[in-house]
């Protein structure tokens, strides 16, 4: 991966105050939330229906990110097996820099996540075939 061209664009958000801590960094744990349902929807899109998190393959915070960011996650559906969906999801930001009239895409984060089909809570379902 790492080409944003062939990435889906699947969520994006504005950063406001109250998701950063007193320096002005959003907090990890907003940016793992926003990861999660962004996975979420890619994964609820090819399993066709409801899905659940099992599993935080791997995250990276790679750049901070700031209040009034904007927040662009990108996901690619990178396995899928008989109930289980393996989502990839990049993050990145806009922002203007100092000095600059136009804004800059900076990739902030990186991860890989695994979401289960279910039919109601706590009850598996077999997704489609493709």
């Amino acid at each position: 991966m790492g080409n944003i061209d062939q990435l889906n664009p699947t969520l994006r958000v504005k950063t406001r105050p109250n998701d950063a801590n007193k320096g002005g960094d959003i907090f990890g744990g907003w940016l793992m939330s926003q990861i999660d349902i962004a996975g979420a929807i890619a994964a609820a899109r090819r399993a066709e229906g409801p899905v659940v998190t099992v599993a935080v393959k791997e995250l990276k915070f790679l750049q901070p990110l700031f209040i009034y960011d904007i927040a662009s996650f990108y996901t690619e559906v990178i396995k899928v097996g008989n109930t289980s969906v393996t989502i990839k999801v990049e993050v990145y930001a806009e922002r203007y820099q100092e000095g600059e009239t136009q804004l800059t895409e900076i990739k902030v984060s990186d991860a890989e996540l695994v979401y289960v089909a279910v039919s109601k809570p706590g009850e598996k379902r077999l997704i489609p075939p493709y």
